[in-house]
């Protein structure tokens, strides 16, 4: 038994734990950058209790907006125009792109460098080195698990583009304030794909060339909340608040778990769809987890038949299932049949919806993440990969 642990926030988990951020602000001052996403926490019927609760703590505080996946030109606009701010402190509050986006700002506001100069497989990739602003987390969705993790992820759509990460333990929240109630806002449609994102994240994770003893205790857990939370939360988020906690903490976990143990084959494709193609990043996992894990398994059963990671992917199986499976060929059934059937249910749009075509295969395969797919659990041949995409055309 053997692992180590890189940096994690302080967490403060729980139902109400939205009323604790004037209090965690003030241990780093009061001058604030607000960033949000793009215009639904204006709706969110926690915001103005949100906003009322920093003016009576004396806090001031900017606003930076994100609409849609963050790129490196939002990130450095904002540097720019708040650099000269005396900013205390950096507070996300939103999915992955506002967290991202933050955890990024507050990690060059007081560095005179773009944030392309740090990003991994762009420009020069220098060495961060800091200092960063203090930077806080409040996620209002659950899938991306952000803020647990050190890596902002930056995008540039188009033909060029690319999706990639500026990564860095100085890039760490400092506390990661995780409330379940402010899933009451969240729209099913970003419920199903961010739901989706977490349970790729522990899948991936849990069956990881570089798993742990540590992590696979906490997936084994949230892998369960996602069983019992996801479709439940998806059907009725007002009226369902064991399945928004359920789903807030696999969320989280699959955050921390991904930023020890790196992650598979879908994530491996989701950053060049996700840099080629305007598709949400949790529609790319929930689109492809059934054939890649089903393509993961195959291929193990055809030229590793040892392999450890098919055990866990019984274990996964049964988990999903609420059942022991005494037939490991059995369980692997079953496991693609519930992965589809979720897929399903949750209405997760096939990757022609969004343009892609046969065409475009070539193209995608040859720029899959090499980080991902180093851990993957059995090495895929380019035509493997083909046929994952292919199948969700």
């Amino acid at each position: 038994m053997q692992f180590s642990l890189s940096h994690l926030p302080e967490i403060l988990f729980g139902s109400g734990k939205l009323q604790l951020l004037p209090e965690v602000i003030s241990q780093f001052g009061n001058q604030v950058l607000l960033v949000t996403g793009g215009s639904s926490w204006a709706k969110a019927g926690w915001w103005p209790q949100l906003i009322d609760s920093l003016q009576s703590a004396g806090i001031h505080y900017e606003q930076v907006m994100v609409a849609g996946e963050p790129s490196p030109e939002l990130v450095d606009d904002a540097v720019k125009q708040f650099c000269e701010s005396k900013i205390d402190v950096v507070v996300a509050v939103g999915g992955g792109s506002a967290l991202d986006a933050g955890k990024a700002i507050a990690g060059l506001l007081k560095i005179n460098h773009s944030v392309m100069d740090y990003l991994e497989g762009v420009g020069p990739e220098l060495k961060y080195t800091g200092p960063a602003v203090p930077f806080i987390a409040l996620p209002t969705t659950a899938g991306t698990g952000s803020e647990a993790t050190k890596n902002a992820v930056l995008s540039r759509l188009g033909p060029g583009g690319f999706k990639k990460s500026f990564r860095d333990d100085l890039l760490m929240a400092k506390v990661a304030i995780v409330d379940p109630d402010l899933l009451v806002s969240c729209p099913p449609s970003v419920i199903a794909a961010n739901g989706m994102d977490a349970l790729t994240q522990l899948m991936e994770s849990y069956v990881s060339t570089r798993q742990n003893t540590f992590c696979n205790a906490l997936s084994e857990q949230a892998i369960r909340a996602v069983r019992d939370g996801l479709l439940l939360l998806y059907q009725s988020a007002e009226k369902n608040p064991q399945a928004r906690e359920n789903m807030a903490f696999a969320s989280m976990v699959s955050g921390i778990n991904l930023a020890q143990t790196g992650l598979g084959s879908v994530h491996g494709l989701a950053s060049p769809l996700g840099a080629f193609y305007p598709i949400p990043h949790g529609v790319v996992c929930g689109s492809l987890l059934a054939e890649a894990t089903e393509m993961n398994i195959r291929t193990m059963l055809q030229r590793e038949p040892d392999n450890p990671a098919l055990e866990s992917y019984k274990k996964i199986a049964q988990m999903l299932c609420g059942k022991h499976f005494s037939d490991v060929h059995i369980a692997f059934d079953e496991l693609f049949k519930v992965l589809r059937d979720w897929t399903q249910q949750l209405e997760i749009s096939h990757l022609s919806r969004y343009g892609v075509n046969e065409s475009d295969i070539e193209r995608i395969v040859q720029n899959v993440s090499p980080s991902s797919m180093r851990t993957n659990p059995i090495r895929l041949t380019d035509e493997e990969i083909a046929a994952i995409v292919r199948a969700r055309l």
